[in-house]
Formats: C-alpha cells, structure tokens, sequence
C-alpha cells in the first residue's frame, strides 16, 4: 500500500493543539470554487512552474516511512502537547493508507481535517483513531453546494451525523466566502444543523484567503471563482450565539 502526500509542515500552530506537523495529502473530489491548494485536488504528481523554476509535487510513500518520518518529532509533540494533522486535499480519498499511518503512530495526538465527503466506512474508518476532528462545513443549501463545490453535500451531512454518535471531539469549520457561505441564509442554516449535536466543541468560522488563485498559474490551472472576491466577507456570529453554540473567528 502507498499514499501520496504533496506537502508536509512542520511546526504548525493553525492545524490543530499545540506544535503540530501536517500532512497535506493529495486528491480531492470537491471542486470548491475558492481552494487555495490546487496543486491538491489531482491524486497525482504534477509540475508547478514558476520564474523560481519548476518542481513536482506529490510524493509516494509507504505507511511505515511516512510514519518514521513522522515519529521523529514524537517527543516534541507530548512536550509541546501537540501532534500530527492529516489535511489535504481530502485525506480520506486515501482512508486506507491514512488509517495504515496513525496505526503506526507512537502515541501522539492526531487530527483530522477533513470535508466530510467519503463513505460512512472510510470516514469511520480514519476519524475512530483520531483524538479530534476539524469537520468543514460549507454550504447547506444542496443547489448551491453542487454549484461551489461540484458535489452533492448529502454525504457529508451524513458523516456529521455519524460523527456525533462516536465520541470523539469535532470543531465544525465554516469558510467564510463572500456572498456564497458568509449569507445570514447559510450561516443560520449551519447553525440549526449543528445546534445540540454531542461532541461538538465549537465552529471556527475562517477567514477568506484572499490569495487564493496565487497558485492557479503555477499548476498549469485557471482561477475563475464563481462570485465576487472583492466584496467584505460579513462577520456575523449571531446565527450560533442565538443557539447556544460556541463560535470563535480564526
């Protein structure tokens, strides 16, 4: 069995509790009209050129050396109370190599950020060995999640649900996207489906990356988003105040 992985960052504080080390695995089947890592929706190795030069992304590994590599910061990450973050991409379109690695894992805490959008087995599969899950919600309204992102969103609404039965700590993340996810629609949507679910510890409501097409050109690709990135991003918490439900700006 093999994975491949188009980034690793160390020393991260963003991904997760305390020093953590991400990894960005490849392949996504959203298309989300906003991605800021493009070089991360095909699951395979591609070139970026840039006036820097040119360089491939995606590297092939078995679990067992993307586990070494990783135990190597073992300690650091029990002194520093933090640990490993699997992002992507969508780690679960390689559910099976993810699950291979956290196994070999020498006790420390994982995380996964995920979209949501796999089978009930393979995100059980992954989310049953992590201690935290960072859980994407985008938009609610089935037309506009197909319109933004190209995929049906039944999925991962399904998986949220299964993700409150497991007993594992979740933190929804919703991205603020001017006039598509940040309407008073979708967010007061978002906070009537995730009001009352067990295990929820909070919705982290993330800025818009405004730098997002930076890295279009370099993959060969074209930034064409489907609304108007020059338009404020409407900071509301209200929808989740006025539900009880714990929010908090990234």
């Amino acid at each position: 069995m093999t994975g491949i992985v188009f980034d690793i960052v160390e020393f991260s504080v963003h991904d997760g509790p305390g020093i953590r080390t991400t990894v960005f695995l490849k392949g996504c089947p959203l298309r989300c009209s906003w991605c800021h890592n493009p070089e991360g929706i095909s699951p395979e190795p591609q070139v970026l050129r840039s006036p820097a030069g040119e360089r491939v992304v995606g590297k092939w590994y078995t679990p067992s050396e993307l586990a070494r590599l990783l135990n190597r910061q073992a300690a650091i990450f029990r002194a520093n109370e933090g640990g490993i973050t699997f992002s992507g991409g969508e780690p679960l379109r390689q559910a099976r190599f993810v699950a291979a690695v956290i196994e070999l894992l020498d006790d420390v805490h994982v995380v996964l950020d995920t979209s949501g959008y796999a089978t009930e087995s393979d995100f059980c599969l992954v989310a049953s060995r992590c201690d935290l899950v960072f859980y994407d919600l985008k938009l609610i309204d089935l037309q506009l999640h197909r319109m933004y992102t190209g995929c049906d969103n039944a999925p991962i609404l399904h998986n949220l649900r299964v993700l409150s039965t497991m007993r594992i700590p979740y933190v929804v993340r919703v991205p603020l996207i001017p006039g598509v996810t940040d309407t008073p629609e979708n967010l007061e949507a978002i906070a009537r489906t995730v009001s009352g679910l067990p295990g929820l510890l909070r919705v982290d409501l993330l800025p818009y990356n405004r730098a997002a097409g930076g890295k279009y050109a370099a993959a060969g690709m074209q930034f064409a988003p489907q609304y108007d990135q020059t338009r404020p991003v409407r900071l509301d918490p209200s929808a989740f105040e006025q539900l009880g439900v714990k929010v908090q700006f990234l």
